[in-house]
Order: C-alpha cells, then structure tokens, then sequence
C-alpha cells in the first residue's frame, strides 16, 4: 500500500528528541489500558513523572469517521499534560497514519504498541502478536515516520533467542523510529505468574542500537529503577504496575493510600474521568487494606458516582488513622526472606508477585498454543451453529 507522502518539516531524531523534547527523561510512566488517563498522568507528574503515554489506543476505531464516541472516550488532555506520547495498537498503515493525524498537534510523539500479549490483541491482530510479521511492522512504523510532523516510538517484548530480539530491534530502528522502549518479558509471560523481565536482554539491545532505550520490568521500589540504569545503561524506565499501587514511586516515596485516592479523586473533580477508570485505581491504591476493611471493598465495587467515591475514601481515611494509632510501633519497615519490603497496610506499596511455581518459558509457549487452539475450536462452534441456524 502506497501514500501520498506529506511535506514534513525536519524533526527532532533520536537524542536530539530525546534532549530536547524529553528533556532527557529518566521516568517514564507507561501507556495502561483504562488506566493512564489524563487524570491519573495529572497525579503521576505530580510525583515525578517525567513522561507520560496515553492508554493504549485502537487506530482503526480512533480514525472511524463514526468514531467520535470512542474518541471523547479514549482521549483527552490539558494544561501541563507534556511531554505526551500517544500510543495507538494498529495492523493497517493507513487507519494508523489517519489516526495519528488527529492527535499529532497535541503530543510530541506516536507510538505503536507492539507488546501487548493479551487475547483482545491476538484476536485484533495487533500488539506482540504482530512481532512475526517484520515487513507489516516497518511499514507501519515507516509510514508514520515519513508522513508525521512529530517522532515515531515503539514499545515491544523481548524473544526467548536474545539475537533475535536484537534484529528485531534493528529492524524497528531502520523503519524510523526515534525511541525504543523494552519489556524485558517475552510475549507468552502474561497475566497474574509473568516471571521476571530480562534486564540482560535490555542490556544487550541498549548497546547495539543508535536510539534512545527504555526498560521496562520488574520496577516494585525506586532504587529498582536505579539499578536497572546501572545494569543495563538505558535512558530511562518505564513502569506500569509499580505506579499504579505508588502513584509516588518515581517521588521514591511510599505515602498514605489515602492521600494518594483523596488527591486523585480531587483531580477527577475537574477532570471528567469515567468511573471504571476511577474504580480501577481505586482497588489498586487500596490493595493492601482492603484484606482487612472487606466492607470498604465490597462498597468500592458497587458505587457509580464520584462523590460515592470520596464518601468511601473518607471512611477509609478514618478507620486507616485508627490503625496507625493502634499500631505506630510497625512504622518502621522490614524485610522479608525473600527481599521484599514489608510496609504497614496504610502505606501506599507494591502489589508482590510468587515467582515459587513460575512456569518454564517452554510451558508459556505451550499454555500459549492451548489457548490458540482453544480460540480456533471456539470460532468452529460458532461457525456451526450459524450453520445450522441458516437450515432452519
């Protein structure tokens, strides 16, 4: 598929992007489905966010001539809301470009999701599921460097072969992009059991590309960041899950759980913000109380309104100071065997995965091809069935 290639004023590439729109950023918070929103980068920046993605985006719909509703829903913006990349998952050049058109003038760069390796990717045909098809790829992410007047990103997962993942990468670069950032997971690591990112294949990518690097993976603290830095030599880290339980991990703080729902939900004020999002961040920031105050979690799934909402965070404020009277001598913060922090269920933390029954990459690929053949015998049902509908 051929375009009709625009007139493109030179723009920042690579590190000169890097320096001067990014401002030579450390922190980056990652693009999240239903998740970083206007409101929540609005807090994230507050915290130390240096730059911020949208959620992740669908091209095709966000193109759609029909497609207002999707679009007031998906995207929004602000005052201070830069820099901003907006990330889009797409598998047709030109729904993408078209895309990318209507939000080129209101961010500083575009980004093609190519990691997710969730079941709505596989049957949308997009995100790691496109990483097999090199050619589908460079034609995207080339595409949009040829005919946008701001920087194409990319975002990807890693491959078990590590040489692999460096062609890979190469690839990327050569189609134009201006930034890389990586998952240090390979596709097949997914859900609630994803095992550790590979910091060494970051390392290694890191040093065989011209462009600016991004890790992200296994992000829990903040000097977590600071030792990926060390051991890989990236730019910068991105992290989704660790901002999402701290808003303030980039602050390298652990806050009240409360403070952290009572200023977002203040941001929310004037910032229209739709209630599954509020919902969603609600139960992550209150994770670790919510064992103990089961009532509050059982509201929390209940309520539709904002000031529903700010009632339930005021109750839990109240009873979380009880129990900081009641237990001031377990301010202090240990550790465990294994490591990991152990913070009072007041503060705000990381949500900490077992790793003890971690599954082999060979049994990820193997869960992986379950799932393929299960989608097929399930696409063959419905097939059936209207089949034998239309007899009748």
């Amino acid at each position: 598929m051929s375009f009709g290639i625009m007139k493109v004023e030179r723009k920042p590439q690579s590190f000169e992007f890097y320096r001067e729109i990014l401002k030579s950023a450390k922190y980056f918070l990652a693009p999240m489905v239903d998740q970083s929103e206007y409101a929540w980068r609005v807090l994230s920046r507050r915290y130390g966010a240096q730059v911020c993605y949208t959620p992740m985006i669908n091209a095709r719909m966000f193109a759609d001539r029909n497609g207002q509703r999707y679009r007031d829903e998906i995207w929004s913006t602000g005052e201070g809301d830069r820099p901003l990349i907006v990330q889009f998952c797409a598998n047709d050049p030109e729904s993408l470009l078209n895309a990318a058109l209507r939000v080129q003038d209101h961010c500083d760069a575009i980004d093609l999701n190519l990691g997710c390796p969730q079941h709505i990717a596989r049957r949308g045909h997009y995100g790691a599921f496109l990483q097999d098809e090199w050619d589908l790829i460079y034609n995207l992410i080339n595409t949009l460097h040829k005919n946008l007047s701001i920087p194409v990103t990319a975002k990807i997962r890693v491959f078990p072969d590590v040489d692999k993942t460096i062609r890979y990468a190469k690839m990327i670069e050569s189609a134009g992009a201006q930034l890389l950032t990586v998952h240090g997971r390979i596709r097949e690591q997914k859900g609630h059991k994803t095992g550790l990112a590979d910091w060494e294949q970051i390392r290694r990518v890191k040093e065989a590309l011209n462009i600016p690097i991004i890790a992200n993976g296994n992000i829990l603290y903040f000097e977590n960041i600071e030792q990926c830095i060390r051991m890989t030599s990236v730019d910068g880290v991105m992290t989704a899950e660790g901002n999402l339980y701290n808003p303030a991990i980039f602050a390298n703080i652990n806050p009240p759980i409360w403070q952290m729902a009572e200023e977002y939900l203040e941001i929310c004020q004037h910032t229209p913000t739709r209630i599954p999002y509020i919902r969603g961040h609600l139960f992550k920031i209150f994770r670790p109380a919510l064992s103990i105050h089961t009532d509050i979690r059982d509201s929390l799934a209940k309520v539709n309104k904002l000031e529903e909402f700010v009632e339930l965070t005021k109750e839990m404020k109240r009873r979380l100071l009880i129990d900081v009277e009641k237990h001031k001598q377990e301010d202090n913060v240990d550790v465990d065997e294994k490591g990991y922090k152990i913070f009072p269920h007041w503060l705000c933390q990381p949500n900490i995965r077992t790793l003890k029954d971690e599954p082999s990459i060979e049994e990820h690929k193997r869960r992986d091809e379950r799932t393929v053949q299960d989608d097929a015998d399930e696409q063959e049902t419905l097939s059936n069935a209207m089949d034998i509908f239309n007899e009748l």
